[in-house]
This record gives C-alpha cells, structure tokens and sequence, in this order.
C-alpha cells in the first residue's frame, strides 16, 4: 500500500449517483474526486493523477467506453486501474468495457460491501504490481551494471594479461601474479557490491508475489463465483499454471544470483592478497575456489566429453602460508591437467567408456606435512621431460600455448617460499601425477 490515502476519481453525470459514491468511499477512508461528465473527467486529469477510477458509462458528450479509451492510450494514464459502473448489464457491454482494459464492470444497482471490497483489491493489486514493476526496473538496471562493468574489467584483466605475457621473462613471477589478483580481486568486488542489491530485492520480490498470489486465493475462496468474465479470464491466463509456475521462475533467478556470489566468493578467495607475514588458510578452500573458475573448462566440448572431477579430502589443519600464491599453484596444476585431457581425449571415442578425470587427495602425512595429490588420466609425460618441467621457460605446449613459467613458478612458491616439496610422477599411457607437501607449521 502507498504512505498515503489513495485518491479516487469519481465520474457520473448523476448527482444522486455521486453523491452516494462520495459517501461511500470518504467513510472508508479514500480521498475523492469528483467529475460530472467524460470531458471533465479528462481535464481533471491534467491537474490530478488518481489511484482508481470509478466511471460510468452513460453520460452526455463523449461516453465512459471512450473515456477509457482515451485514458489506456495515454502513457501517463493507462496504468490507473478503472472500474465501470453502469446499469448496461449486457454481456456484450461489459466485454467491450473489459477489452478497452478496464479492470472490473460492475453493474447497478450495487451492494456498498461488494463496491468497497473491489475497490480495495484492484487498488491493492495496482499497489503490488507498481512495486514489482518498480523491483524488476531495478534488477534490469542492476543487472546492466553488472554485466557492464564485468566487461569492463574483463577488458581490463584481457590487456593486463597480453602486458604481462609480453614481460613474463623480466618480471618476477610474485610481481607478475600480484598484478593479475589484484584485478581479479576487482572483479569480485564489482560483482559483489550489486550483486548483494539483486539478492535482496529477489528476496522482497518473492514477499511480494506470495503475498499478491495469497490474495488472489483468500478472493477466490471468499468470492467462489466471481461472474462468467472473471471466470473467462481466469482459464484464459490459466491461473493455476501462473501461481505454480511464478514462484519457481522467481528461485531460478535466486539459483543464478546464488551463483554469481559463489563465483564472486572464489574470485576473492583465489586473489586473496598476502600479507607481509604468513596467515592461516584452509588449502580446501582454495582447491574448490580453483576448481568452481575452471568450471567452465571442464565442461564437454565437441567430441572430448565432460571432465570429471572427483575430491578425496582428508582431515587436514589450516596451515600457516601465503595463500594467495598457494591458490596460484593449485589453478596452474589444474589448468595444466585440463590441457592434458583435452588433447588426449580430442579423438577419442566417449563410448569407450573411462571418460577424463582428474583426482585431488589430501591428507595429513606422519611427518606433519598437508600432503595434496593432483592426477590425471591423460596420455601421461615421458620421463626425460618429467625430470625438466620446472625448469624456467621449459614448455611441452605448442607456440603460443604455454610460456614456461607456470610449473617453475610454482614450484619456486611451494619450495622456496614454503619449504615444501613439488614432484611429477608420470608414465607414457598413465596419466601425470603432481604432488604438493606443505609444512602444516
């Protein structure tokens, strides 16, 4: 309902008739006002714009049909509600005011309670739908904003890449990588901040259809035999279909914006910037936060099937690391895997079963290290090229595919900054394994 009391337009050329209607609606509460003809009506309308109009259709000089009409071909007027009353109880009358996009006919003479009731509902549904048209305005330009300024920082992150492919030999890899998550860090943050308005305004939209719907039903069950018109409209917009159907469409939509905010979530988890000093972090949290933005990666393409990916997680502590360059390990080691399989399953036929997957344990070693295994069940790597994949430019992947950096920064990372360990395990026809071991302290 609005903050104030709404406004009624009557229009009668009979006195009596409006001076009944007038007391009716000002003893209920509603504000009035009052034309004597259509021509007044419409220039009344100039000066006063109402939230319901009560017309009737027997006047002197244009008739209430074409006032109606009139009234829906004006922009600034056609979303008023308008409410025939007249004594033409014509079937063919009523048709003719409903088409002209009155919402309701109702026929003299007529019951104050019936009046008033119908009065009260077509201002309430006027209400709700200007504040849904108001909610989905809003999400249509939230949703605009984000997609523009994702692609805005997409074109952003596209150049920052091409600038740093062209430098990768002179920069080191941690300035390198600070450079690439602090963008993505932007993204998730601009994705973050109107994607919180979108979920919430989901949340009133729902209240808001579930409190319309619920109305729509105490109507019917109170008004059982609404008249053959309203029953008409009722099978014509399949009415249960409707109240079924629209708040599943509203939980696809709150599916989607669950979504984004778990893609925004693992964009800020994977560009988490390090501190000056090691912190805590949960390695799970980045092994999924790696996995949910490759997602779209492991999906099938042309004749290589979908990319399986199965987790086997152990009990493992939080360790004490930097973490935005462990994440930058994790999305390397899996991105390698990924291209392992696509060129290994791009001629294979999917119906002989063993469809491509990649495997990531961990577990809690006797020496107190968070020991993480990535497999896969590509072609594998001969060992002459095993014993050199950490080397500083060394890459198997053909010209422009591959610069090098990423195994040997890698291993720089989990060796040299971490103390830990990084090794390939691998056999022509077996697949490649990595394993990570991490002091736990």
């Amino acid at each position: 309902m609005t903050a104030t009391t709404d406004l009624l337009l009557l229009v009668d050329d009979n006195p009596t008739n409006l001076e009944v209607l007038a007391t009716i609606v000002t003893d209920a509460g509603y504000e009035i006002a009052i034309a004597n003809d259509g021509e007044s009506a419409i220039e009344l309308l100039e000066y006063i714009k109402p939230d319901l109009i009560l017309l009737d259709v027997m006047m002197p000089g244009i008739d209430g049909f074409e006032v109606c009409h009139r009234l829906k071909s004006s922009p600034p007027f056609a979303e008023i509600p308008v409410i025939f009353m007249t004594a033409l109880a014509d079937p063919v009358d009523k048709v003719k005011g409903l088409e002209l996009g009155a919402v309701d006919y109702i026929t003299k003479p007529f019951q104050h309670g019936e009046l008033l009731a119908r009065v009260r509902l077509h201002l309430k549904l006027s209400h709700l739908t200007q504040e849904l048209a108001n909610q989905n305005c809003c999400l249509k330009e939230m949703s605009e904003d984000l997609e523009r300024r994702v692609q805005e920082r997409t074109a952003e992150l596209s150049q920052s890449l091409h600038n740093l492919k062209q430098a990768q030999a002179q920069l080191v890899q941690s300035e390198k990588m600070s450079a690439l998550g602090q963008l993505v860090a932007g993204i998730g943050h601009e994705i973050n901040n109107p994607l919180n308005a979108i979920t919430g305004n989901l949340s009133h939209a729902e209240d808001y259809v579930r409190d319309l719907l619920h109305l729509i039903e105490l109507y019917r069950q109170k008004f059982p035999d609404p008249g053959e018109e309203i029953e008409n409209e009722i099978e014509e917009i399949d009415l249960d279909y409707l109240s079924e159907d629209l708040p599943k469409l509203l939980n696809s939509m709150k599916v989607g914006s669950d979504r984004l905010t778990q893609i925004s979530q693992s964009l800020r988890i994977f560009s988490r910037a390090d501190n000056e000093k090691p912190v805590e972090f949960d390695l799970h949290e980045g092994i999924d936060s790696s996995i949910l933005l490759l997602r779209n990666r492991l999906k099938g393409k042309g004749d290589r099937p979908e990319i399986q990916v199965v987790t086997e997680y152990g009990q493992l502590p939080k360790i004490r690391c930097y973490p935005g360059q462990i994440n930058q390990v994790f999305m390397n080691l899996l991105a390698n895997a990924i291209d392992a399989l696509e060129e290994s399953f791009a001629d294979r036929d999917p119906s002989e079963g063993n469809p491509p997957t990649i495997w990531i344990r961990t577990k809690l070693d006797t020496d107190g290290k968070a020991i993480i295994n990535i497999a896969d069940n590509g072609s594998g790597i001969p060992a002459e090229i095993c014993d050199r994949l950490f080397e500083p430019l060394f890459t198997t992947k053909p010209v422009g595919k591959g610069t090098g950096l990423g195994l040997s920064i890698g291993y720089q990372i989990v060796v040299e900054k971490h103390g830990g360990t990084l090794n390939c395990f691998s056999e022509l026809g077996q697949g490649a394994e990595f394993v990570v071991a991490l002091p736990v302290k």
